[in-house]
C-alpha cells in the first residue's frame, strides 16, 4: 500500500546526513530497525524508490530517516539534499531488516549505523541499553552520525573508528581480525552488522573465524 505524506522539517546531521521528519498515515507502524521503500510523489521520480530505515521510534507521532546524501550523482538522495518541508513523498509497507534479538555487539560503517539508531533509542527508552557495545567505522570524524548522541547513550561502550585520517582522539584504523580479537570479550554473543557489502561479508568471515556462531551474526539480506 502506497501512503502520500508531507515532509515536516528537515534537520542538518553532519555535512551530508539529513534527518527528514515526515508525516506518520493513521495506523501505520513498524518495529525498530525495520525499512519501507520511499519516492517523491513528483512526475519521474515517483517511481524511483529507494530503501531507508526509520530512525525514529514508533510511539512518536511522526516517522523519521536519517539519510546520507550522495550529491556525485542526480539521484533520490541527492534529490532529498534539495528537498524542503512540504514536498510530497510516497511510503510504502514497512520490510524487516535487521532485528534485535538480544544484547551484543553492533558493528556499522557509514550510514549503517541507520537501522541501529531505532534499535537504540528503542533500548534506551526501555532502560536495557546494558550489555551492547558499538563499533562504528567511518572515514573521518566529520562523518560521524549522532556522535553526541550515541556517546551520551553509551558511554565507554561506543568505540569510534576512523579509516582515512590521523585523529587525536580516536586514532586511525580499521574494524578487522585483530581490533575484534582486542574488542570482542565473547564471540559465542550476538552481533548486528550493516554498512557497505564488502565490509559485512569481511565481517562475518572473520566473526565466524573467530568463532561466533552464525545464527548469531545478524545483518541486512
Amino acid at each position: 500500500m502506497e501512503h502520500i505524506v508531507k515532509i515536516i522539517s528537515i534537520q542538518d546531521v553532519t555535512h551530508d546526513v539529513r534527518s527528514y521528519r515526515i508525516e506518520k498515515p493513521a495506523g501505520y507502524s513498524f518495529e525498530p530497525g525495520q525499512a519501507t521503500e520511499v519516492s517523491f510523489n513528483d512526475g519521474k521520480w515517483k517511481e524511483e524508490k529507494r530503501p531507508f530505515t526509520f530512525t525514529s521510534l514508533n510511539s512518536l507521532p511522526y516517522l523519521e530517516f536519517t539519510i546520507k546524501t550522495y550529491r556525485d550523482h542526480d539521484g533520490v538522495t541527492n534529490r532529498l539534499g534539495r528537498a524542503k518541508p512540504g514536498d510530497e513523498l510516497i511510503i510504502r509497507d514497512v520490510w524487516g531488516a535487521i532485528q534485535y534479538k538480544a544484547p551484543g555487539y553492533f558493528i556499522a560503517g557509514g550510514a549503517g549505523i541507520t537501522p541501529f539508531i531505532a534499535i537504540l533509542r528503542d533500548l534506551k527508552s526501555k532502560n536495557k541499553l546494558a550489555g551492547n557495545q558499538l563499533f562504528f567505522s567511518n572515514k573521518t570524524a566529520r562523518d560521524i552520525i549522532l556522535r553526541s548522541e550515541l556517546d551520551q547513550m553509551l558511554g565507554s561502550n561506543v568505540h569510534h573508528v576512523i579509516t582515512d585520517e590521523n585523529d587525536p582522539k580516536l586514532g586511525k584504523g580499521f574494524i578487522d581480525k585483530a581490533f575484534l580479537t582486542n574488542k570482542v570479550k565473547d564471540f559465542k554473543s550476538n552481533f548486528y552488522i550493516c554498512g557497505p557489502d564488502k565490509m559485512v561479508s569481511a565481517l562475518t568471515a572473520t566473526l565466524t573465524e573467530l568463532g561466533a556462531k552464525p545464527d548469531a551474526v545478524v545483518f541486512e539480506k
